[in-house]
């Protein structure tokens, strides 16, 4: 089983993530919305993917994925940003900041799981 945390702060969007993301059998999803809270989550959850939101409010994306690669524990979790934001120097960014890679928003929800797949 692949356990995946889903950080978004549109709970809608969460919904439709989960929902499309468990119709492959191998994926257990949990979902957060925000940085902060993901941070405590990953400590009991022990992902081992996050799919992560750029725009947040509070702590943001590549703020989160910041403080998970300065914890030894968290460090290691493959993280891949879910963003609006597909720019091609946006996207080397992201990626330059440790991001296995990006999915585009909006998602096809019908090959969300194929993608993510494709990131394990």
């Amino acid at each position: 089983m692949t356990r995946i945390l889903y950080v978004d702060d549109e709970q809608d969007i969460c919904e439709v993530a989960s929902m499309a993301l468990e119709l492959d059998s191998a994926f257990e999803v949990e979902t957060t919305q925000s940085g902060k809270e993901a941070l405590t989550r990953v400590k009991s959850s022990r992902p081992d993917l996050i799919l992560l939101d750029v725009m947040m409010p509070g702590m943001d994306g590549p703020t989160t994925l910041s403080k998970l690669r300065e914890n030894p524990g968290t460090a290691g979790i493959p993280v891949v940003f879910v963003t609006a934001r597909t720019q091609p120097e946006e996207v080397e960014r992201l990626i330059a900041a440790g991001a296995l890679g990006v999915i585009p928003k909006p998602f096809d929800p019908m090959t969300l799981a194929a993608t993510v797949r494709s990131f394990l």
